[in-house]
């Protein structure tokens, strides 16, 4: 039997072609759950729900009223709420010197604001609903155990992100509510495709992987997966499913400058 069969699951930040999330989507619908996909493009969501049979709706998980909306609807259509899942994110790239406060605003609403609100509604969902539980992610960062240079905002609010579920496991667990997180590293996805394209830097990183590869967004949907099936008696933890890059850490700038300066040496050759 599939191992989310009569379950159902809502996956935020699944509007771009390949991404995390939808990537997380196909792989739930076809271990048996229903699935509802939700971001900010009605157009890849509608083609998603279509294809794996689910649901789909428009959410900015920056907007508190939208994020609710979202848990109220997906009760609404599925009838509860088994899981709940945030895949959303912004790489921001920027020199704690150079950042500006209109990106450091942005950050925080996407990746602390918008985690908030986003547990909020599902913990509220999953706590009023009959059975009482459920399971709830959000996508962190290796880089928040395996610091990488120039990104101050960005780990600091998915290690905001983490403490929030810390709290939440802690404090909403006697309603069978269970909350985790799960930490990519170095992955290939939309968000990801510049870094991929540059030549040396994936040699950069790739020794830092003790399993010899970087991990994929099907490793990340896999331990999702996981979390979400009755098998795992696992809260208030960070599940790290990137290869055990967080023991040797992630490459410093000097190291993927010099990766990709001997790169395009040798490309001019």
């Amino acid at each position: 039997m599939a191992r989310l069969t009569g379950k159902t699951a809502v996956i935020l930040g699944a509007a771009s072609e390949g991404n995390m999330g939808q990537v997380t989507a196909r792989l739930f619908a076809s271990e048996g759950a229903t699935v509802m996909v939700a971001g900010r493009h009605e157009e890849p969501l509608a083609k998603l729900a279509k294809e794996i049979g689910g649901h789909h709706a428009l959410c900015d998980i920056t907007s508190h009223a939208q994020v609710h909306a979202l848990a109220k609807t997906a009760t609404e259509k599925m009838g509860r709420v088994d899981s709940a899942i945030n895949t959303t994110g912004w790489g921001l790239l920027s020199n704690l010197l150079e950042t500006s406060e209109e990106e450091l605003d942005q950050m925080a609403a996407l990746q602390f604001k918008g985690v908030h609100h986003f547990l909020q509604a599902f913990v509220g969902t999953m706590k009023d609903q009959d059975p009482q539980g459920g399971s709830l992610i959000t996508l962190s960062s290796a880089t928040t155990k395996a610091l990488i240079n120039n990104h101050a905002a960005y780990i600091g609010t998915k290690r905001a992100a983490e403490a929030m579920i810390e709290c939440v496991a802690n404090d909403f667990g006697q309603f069978g509510i269970k909350a985790n997180t799960v930490s990519p590293a170095f992955t290939e996805s939309p968000m990801t495709a510049a870094g991929f394209a540059t030549p040396g830097i994936v040699d950069a990183f790739l020794p830092k992987y003790p399993l010899g590869r970087l991990n994929t967004s099907e490793d990340v949907a896999n331990a999702c997966l996981w979390l979400c099936t009755d098998e795992a008696f696992v809260t208030g933890q960070n599940i790290q499913p990137n290869g055990g890059l967080t023991i040797r850490g992630n490459p410093q700038a000097s190291e993927i400058e010099a990766s990709v300066g001997a790169a395009m040496a040798k490309l001019q050759d």
